[in-house]
């Protein structure tokens, strides 16, 4: 039977129009639905693949119209990431934000002379490339809290990626090794110290592997570097100091905050820091 060459094409780029179809459902990507549960991130540390445990803590009911912003949480050395559950869990149960506890390899953050010898930035660079992934996360919205060496790793973000809008380390500060840069954008940052903390002294100076910078000096370096205004305005919150530095680039601000008794523990005895220190995210 002759068939008609009209009808023979048609039927031809029909059937390529139906394989096509079938073929670009392939690409069809569906978010992953956010949820409280621990997700696993590969890396390569000293040639070794090694499964890195990142805690997600949310609502219990996640509101579908919503996009939550993103709060990082930081352990100290010999810490795990499940301490940050229960310290910032009122503001996950009531969907301030979503709380992302990434585990430290060896239960610590490489920050030159740990021996973790692991690449912490990239880490962090993997697992906000996983989150881009979940439904309801305002990517755009990203904070970061760290105590002690957590503290330092937060630095170390603020530093070298523009993952964060604003950064909280706590009793620690900026170290020698570990310079701002030229390159370096311009973040929020609340710094707080203890005036009795004997672990990393508020002063500076050498201790565990580092040399720290004089906690005052530390936020004045920020504060330089973004062009903040000078000198600082301070607030004397009973035998406490909060030092502001105020209009800097890019509309961000830098606190240092000196409590006069706390020690190394001091963010543990006081919950109502972590609403200061979210209400200073908020505003970036």
């Amino acid at each position: 039977m002759k068939i008609n060459p009209l009808i023979f094409i048609y039927i031809c780029l029909l059937s390529f129009s139906c394989d096509n179809s079938e073929d670009n459902s392939d690409d069809i990507v569906t978010n992953k639905e956010l949820l409280t549960t621990t997700i696993y991130i590969d890396q390569t540390i000293e040639g070794v693949n090694v499964q890195r445990s990142v805690i997600i803590q949310t609502p219990e009911n996640i509101d579908l119209s919503v996009n939550y912003p993103i709060v990082f949480a930081f352990h100290g050395r010999g810490g795990t990431n499940i301490s940050w559950v229960n310290k910032l869990k009122n503001f996950t149960d009531s969907g301030d934000f979503i709380g992302i506890y990434p585990q430290g390899y060896l239960k610590s953050w490489n920050l030159g002379t740990e021996e973790s010898k692991a690449d912490d930035v990239a880490f962090v660079t993997l697992i906000v490339n996983e989150l881009k992934d979940y439904n309801n996360l305002d990517m755009n919205k990203m904070y970061a809290i760290g105590s002690s060496n957590g503290s330092g790793m937060v630095n170390k973000l603020a530093i070298n990626t523009s993952h964060f809008k604003a950064i909280a380390p706590i009793v620690s500060q900026l170290m020698e090794s570990m310079p701002i840069l030229d390159n370096t954008k311009a973040i929020s940052v609340y710094q707080v110290n203890g005036a009795e903390d004997s672990t990393i002294p508020i002063d500076g100076g050498p201790k565990l592997g580092h040399i720290f910078l004089d906690a005052l000096k530390s936020a004045e370096l920020w504060a330089t570097k973004f062009e903040c205004d000078f000198p600082a305005k301070i607030k004397y919150l009973g035998d406490d100091s909060l030092y502001i530095y105020e209009n800097c680039n890019s509309e961000k601000e830098i606190r240092y905050l000196r409590v006069e008794n706390g020690q190394h523990n001091l963010h543990w005895a006081n919950p109502n820091l972590f609403m200061d220190i979210w209400e200073f995210f908020k505003r970036f």
